[in-house]
């Protein structure tokens, strides 16, 4: 059986690299390409792909929200996360968002095509630092808090230098609703203005620098 494969990157050069390297392996052949979650969505749905390849860090939406919506409507299709940044928040984040596995684009000719077929066979693929993180969390388990999909939403928009009136528009919610998840989110991470909220989504890879 061939895997068809949907390869979600804003990147084109990214993606031809990466499509170079599935194309030539037997049984893998990416049948649709996408530059940010929002088009990786609607391309799924209409492409019906049996597995889907993530960046995180896109326009409009998230690698990471897509695969949430994905998971949600798609339950059949795996989703594999394909970043640069090797960060343990949102390696967490991926398997919470119901991604299979998490693979570095430095290691991508490596890891890419034995983490596609683990993930037809229904079995996670953790790249070596992954797995010291995953048990590491197991023994600090509850130390940290995580953060909602909202105040990460919120949280994106923020880095993005949007003020708390253009993000109460664009979620439509008040501004004071707005001001009570950023205070959160500083309170969660342990963060004390906008600035350090913005290094903290560059680092997390939910924008780029």
């Amino acid at each position: 059986m061939t895997v068809r494969i949907l390869l979600a990157d804003d990147h084109a050069l990214v993606r031809r690299g990466v499509r170079l390297i599935l194309d030539n392996e037997p049984g893998l052949t990416v049948v649709s390409e996408a530059g940010d979650g929002a088009e990786a969505i609607t391309k799924a749905r209409a492409d019906q792909p049996d597995l889907a390849i993530l960046d995180i860090a896109m326009p409009r939406m998230t690698g990471l929200q897509a695969a949430r919506e994905l998971s949600r409507s798609m339950p059949d299709l795996r989703i594999l996360i394909l970043t640069m940044y090797d960060n343990e928040q949102y390696f967490f984040e991926a398997l919470k968002a119901g991604a299979s596995g998490y693979v570095l684009k430095s290691v991508a000719d490596r890891d890419l095509v034995e983490a596609c077929r683990a993930a037809m066979r229904g079995e996670p693929f953790l790249y070596p630092a992954a797995m010291s993180s995953l048990i590491r969390n197991y023994l600090d388990h509850g130390s940290a808090r995580a953060i909602t999909d909202r105040e990460e939403e919120i949280l994106k928009l923020v880095a993005e230098g949007h003020s708390s009136k253009e993000i109460a528009d664009l979620l439509v919610i008040s501004v004071k609703t707005v001001e009570r998840h950023r205070a959160n989110l500083l309170q969660k991470l342990g963060l004390k203005d906008r600035l350090e909220l913005t290094r903290y989504a560059i680092r997390a890879g939910l924008i780029e620098p």
